[in-house]
């Protein structure tokens, strides 16, 4: 952030050279000229690059507003958070001023009253744009006096008369004049008071109490929904919905590697997770986005994977505090613990119940074969299957050391498949390598070269 500008009256702001834009021009001229250099306007946003945010640009560029559709985690708050960076770093407001009105165009009848009165002399402040953005989350008990404003009976009580345009005390919607305020859930309204917001999204002026205000609201606003066949809680009137500019529809991430990004984005992990176990967690989530036994209307959210990857990681630590491993790094066996507690995320069909958790480690498995298959293309297991004799066992468990796992590998006679194994991942430390031949041990079981036998926390290969 940087520091606000100087000017501390209209008239240093005039002589400043200072040109008021309105809101969609500010947001136009800073979209397009963030595209002309070349740099993302989008931070942090993987895998709509070709769908989700062409149409938004367009829609910014054309002044809509905007409300986006999809299922839950699919990042439609981080969209309309992101739309911050499109505004000025800092803007001057009057001093004082209810909704942040600009200097050179006061709106409310007290700021056009003082205008008067100072001329010049009217101070002003600077808003950095952070402060721009309101967002609220739609519930049932949501009023029209919280979205647009009602009569305040402590300013009555000050001896104004009710006639008094000053009496009203503004809502989120009018206290966001010159910024973007974002409605999420908007379907979760109440049908009477999403009409209350009918003139204020195509009129731009407020009704409060019998009070018609003719105020040029310069305001974005911008809403999130489900699919309406999803949820049964409510719906968007028609009216509103074709107030609305622009309508876009979000989606999961089409590509691996843009839900392995997500997932390394937002997951706040404590522990070390090599890639290859994100992979797993990714192709995870996406088997059961496409699976018959999951309800698709409600969707897989990406919080799951995201959740996947912490709860994973919290396991690692955990065996790594245990059993005083210099490095805490998760390995397959801690996948187990992912299906333990995520069950709750998903909806099932209702055919499926009591078959919950068979769905989720046979997806598991899937997920797990495609990434080992993928991993160890081209490279010779042949050693390690002989060196299962019908004697030898390999221990492993949530409580089993990275140490201790490794010093019970059966020995491959001079053969380096396990040095091999482990550049695989680029292994850098006991914890990395332990990670990397489990995975070669899980995929030789799913592909049934060896056995696998588990309970008690432990897993033996043999």
């Amino acid at each position: 952030m940087t520091t606000s500008p100087t000017p501390r009256t209209v008239g240093e702001l005039r002589a400043s050279g200072h040109e008021q834009k309105h809101l969609p021009a500010e947001i136009r001229d800073n979209l397009l000229a963030a595209l002309s250099e070349g740099r993302d306007p989008w931070p942090g946003l993987h895998g709509f690059d070709d769908t989700v945010i062409p149409q938004l640009e367009r829609a910014l560029l054309a002044g809509h507003d905007i409300v986006l559709l999809g299922e839950r985690g699919q990042g439609k708050t981080r969209i309309l958070r992101t739309l911050v960076g499109l505004l000025d770093e800092w803007t001057p407001i009057i001093e004082g001023s209810e909704i942040g009105e600009h200097p050179y165009d006061p709106v409310t009848h007290a700021s056009q009253r003082r205008a008067a009165e100072l001329g010049d002399d009217l101070p002003i402040t600077w808003r950095h744009r952070d402060e721009r953005y309101a967002e609220k989350l739609a519930t049932p008990d949501t009023s029209v006096a919280d979205l647009v404003g009602d009569v305040d009976p402590m300013k009555v009580a000050e001896g104004r008369s009710l006639g008094d345009p000053e009496t009203i005390h503004f809502g989120l919607i009018p206290r966001s004049h010159r910024g973007i305020v974002a409605i999420n859930e908007l379907p979760d309204l109440a049908e009477r008071i999403q009409v209350a917001m009918l003139n204020v999204m195509e009129e731009r002026d407020i009704q409060i109490r019998g009070y018609v205000l003719r105020l040029p609201l310069d305001v974005l606003v911008v809403a999130s929904a489900n699919p309406e066949d999803y949820t049964n809680r409510g719906r968007i009137i028609t009216p509103l919905k074709d107030r609305f500019g622009a309508e876009i529809r979000t989606h999961y991430p089409v590509e691996l590697d843009d839900e392995v990004a997500v997932i390394r984005q937002e997951a706040d992990l404590v522990a070390e997770v090599p890639d290859p176990i994100v992979q797993i967690l990714a192709r995870f989530t996406r088997g059961l986005r496409e699976s018959n036994s999951v309800d698709q209307r409600s969707g897989v959210s990406a919080r799951f994977s995201i959740a996947g990857a912490e709860t994973v990681a919290a396991a690692a630590l955990h065996r790594a505090t245990r059993e005083h491993e210099p490095e805490a790094v998760a390995r397959v066996v801690d996948l187990e613990t992912a299906v333990d507690v995520l069950g709750g995320k998903i909806e099932f069909e209702v055919g499926e119940e009591g078959r919950e958790r068979a769905v989720l480690e046979h997806l598991l498995r899937t997920a797990t074969a495609d990434t080992v298959r993928e991993l160890f293309r081209g490279l010779d297991l042949a050693p390690l299957v002989a060196a299962f004799d019908g004697s030898t066992l390999v221990t492993t468990g949530s409580q089993v050391s990275a140490k201790d796992f490794l010093s019970g590998l059966p020995s491959l006679g001079g053969s380096d498949l396990y040095d091999e194994i482990a550049e695989r991942i680029g292994a850098r430390n006991d914890g990395e390598r332990a990670c990397a031949i489990e995975l070669a041990l899980e995929g030789l079981y799913l592909i049934r070269k060896i056995s696998k036998d588990s309970g008690n926390g432990e897993t033996v290969y043999g």
